[in-house]
């Protein structure tokens, strides 16, 4: 088992002693997504710590996602339960980059891009295979293609 999911699992077993619901039905329903996940395909896996990472920002986004709806959606308390979900999850996520440390690695993508001869919006491509990997994990795709628009325009 990963060192992560093990984590999530005691965290889960000291929530639900300390009967905290919202971190105990947050937990239990991030680990059925990674059961979920080690399960699906044609043969079961165990997940790595990155992969983890991977389910439990997927899942954070989901919560931000719905938050935004209820919000909108003129259900204030549920979106309020949807937030905090999210911004626990948050905590088992690695740091995320701040704009500049982002604009940064982007601009510099950017200049290797050129160099390897694209130029223009038609790059944008080119910068995003150069990008994610440096920032995989540590900010959001739709972010990330913000800011490289920015800056090939």
């Amino acid at each position: 088992m990963t060192t992560l999911k093990a984590k999530l699992q005691e965290d889960l077993t000291t929530a639900i002693k300390a009967r905290d619901e919202l971190h105990s039905s947050t937990l239990r329903l991030t680990l059925s997504a990674i059961t979920k996940e080690e399960v699906a395909g044609k043969e079961a896996r165990v997940l790595s710590d990155e992969e983890v990472l991977k389910v439990i920002a997927k899942e954070a986004k989901k919560r931000r996602e719905a938050a935004e709806a209820f919000s909108q959606g003129g259900r204030p308390e549920q979106a309020a339960r949807e937030t905090a979900e999210g911004e626990f999850l948050d905590t088992y996520l690695p740091q995320q980059l701040t704009d500049d440390e982002l604009v940064a690695i982007v601009a510099q993508a950017v200049e290797e891009a050129k160099a390897a001869g694209a130029e223009g919006p038609r790059a944008m491509g080119a910068v995003m295979k150069i990008v994610n990997p440096k920032v995989a994990g540590l900010a959001e795709g739709g972010r990330v293609a913000a800011v490289v628009k920015q800056q090939l325009s």
